[in-house]
């Protein structure tokens, strides 16, 4: 049965896409520890990140760094953080928070955001795409 992820790069479940290339696939996590909490995935379908094919984690990787920089740019923060972990959804993907404190790398903290507000989030980090 295809992830929730999958779900998403195909269409089926909307979301708020940040960016897209071939292979990779960027959108707001909808449960958010802070404004402009991102995940990047890449669009086959594997369980861990390190089980990815070596081309396929480094182009994810690069992928990912072009958004955070994105992010970085887009949504106030003092830097952005990176979390791989992978339990919730078994489907690779690298959180990318906008933080300004630890405790919004915790999990346990979050923040709530109206569809136009998210609309406006991914808005806002596409024009530095």
């Amino acid at each position: 049965m295809a992830s929730i992820f999958t779900k998403i790069v195909n269409g089926e479940i909307p979301c708020y896409k940040i960016a897209e290339t071939e292979h990779c696939f960027a959108f707001l996590d909808i449960n958010p520890n802070a404004i402009g909490h991102t995940l990047c995935i890449p669009k086959q379908e594997v369980d861990k990140l390190f089980d990815l094919p070596e081309d396929r984690y480094h182009e994810l990787l690069e992928f990912a760094r072009k958004v955070a920089i994105a992010l970085e740019k887009a949504v106030p923060c003092e830097r952005v953080g990176m979390a791989v972990v992978g339990l919730e959804v078994h489907h690779a993907h690298i959180h990318l928070i906008p933080i300004s404190k630890m405790s919004e790398m915790t999990f346990q903290e979050k923040v709530k955001l109206t569809p136009e507000e998210f609309q406006e989030v991914a808005n806002k980090v596409q024009s530095y795409l």
